[in-house]
């Protein structure tokens, strides 16, 4: 399962970077290979300052080896070694009128000390933040995660969506980092389940990527902005950064296991502002953004 699901997020990879730079017409990826001592590496591809993406990053690993202490705790297992790969990918675009995408999908092993898998699981999902919320664009987004998901079980979505709402939740500030999507975790076979299925699943999101996202881009990407839009979209860039440092889980691993961390922070923006007690205008757009953060709502009738 490893090496199939491995070689399904190389050709993800390619695929999903191929279309980026077709939509950017003018920035390419660059891509860094880098190895990491304890076992494994990876393949990171980044896009900056673009005609459409003023930041982004496409990256696949595969690492292994022995489950660090603080990892051990964690998962509260003893001495094992494992072996987790993924694409992982943020992008940034330069037009506030833009969201921000970010995208997961990854496979986790667990391995005793004869080399028996004790334990496997997927996760993964994909979500949106918006810095101007264009209702048809998150009711796009959403519908293609549905569809995806009721491929495989009707219940997955609405199981899903409300995982996401929940995981990508700024705690300290009472609100969503975004308009949310899907997030699934933990993802192991049952006796109706398989592994294969979640395969099946997963790799099903991953290919729906590209449509939820991409529409949405080029709808949005040559509306003119001003100084006032960038300022805003900074500054919610600056809730971004909140919660990908102080919350996220994948940045954690990451950290706890020694991973390169130019591709860990590969994820945070290039121009952020935290100005003080900032509100927005009183019946602005900004202001319904924030309504709609504080309060995650359904974006299509099915749940």
């Amino acid at each position: 399962m490893k090496d199939k699901f491995y070689q399904y997020i190389q050709g993800l990879q390619d695929a999903i970077t191929s279309k980026l730079e077709a939509v950017d017409g003018s920035a390419r990826f660059r891509e860094d290979l880098w190895q990491r001592p304890e076992g494994g590496g990876g393949r990171t591809r980044v896009i900056e300052n673009g005609a459409v993406f003023e930041k982004g990053g496409v990256n696949i690993s595969a690492v292994h080896g022995e489950l660090p202490k603080a990892m051990q705790a964690y998962f509260n297992v003893g001495d094992v070694d494992f072996f987790a790969c993924g694409l992982s990918l943020v992008i940034h675009p330069k037009n506030p009128f833009v969201p921000t995408v970010h995208a997961n999908w990854r496979y986790f092993e667990m391995y005793d000390k004869q080399g028996n898998i004790v334990d496997s699981w997927f996760g993964g999902g994909q979500d949106l933040t918006p810095y101007y919320l264009f209702d048809e664009d998150a009711r796009h987004f959403h519908q293609t995660c549905k569809t995806a998901c009721d491929k495989h079980n009707p219940e997955f979505y609405p199981k899903f969506k409300k995982q996401c709402d929940e995981y990508f939740w700024n705690a300290h500030r009472g609100e969503a980092r975004g308009i949310g999507g899907l997030f699934f975790d933990h993802c192991k076979a049952t006796d109706d389940f398989s592994m294969e299925n979640w395969y099946d699943f997963v790799t099903e999101v991953g290919n729906s990527f590209l449509s939820a996202y991409v529409p949405i881009v080029e709808r949005r990407k040559d509306i003119a902005w001003d100084e006032a839009n960038r300022n805003w979209q900074e500054i919610r860039r600056g809730r971004y950064v909140e919660f990908n440092l102080v919350h996220d889980k994948g940045t954690l691993f990451g950290l706890k296991t020694n991973g390169r961390i130019e591709s860990i922070l590969m994820s945070l923006p290039p121009h952020v502002q935290w100005v003080y007690d900032h509100h927005p205008e009183p019946g602005s757009e900004e202001e319904r953004l924030i309504k709609v953060l504080n309060d995650p709502k359904n974006w299509i009738e099915c749940i």
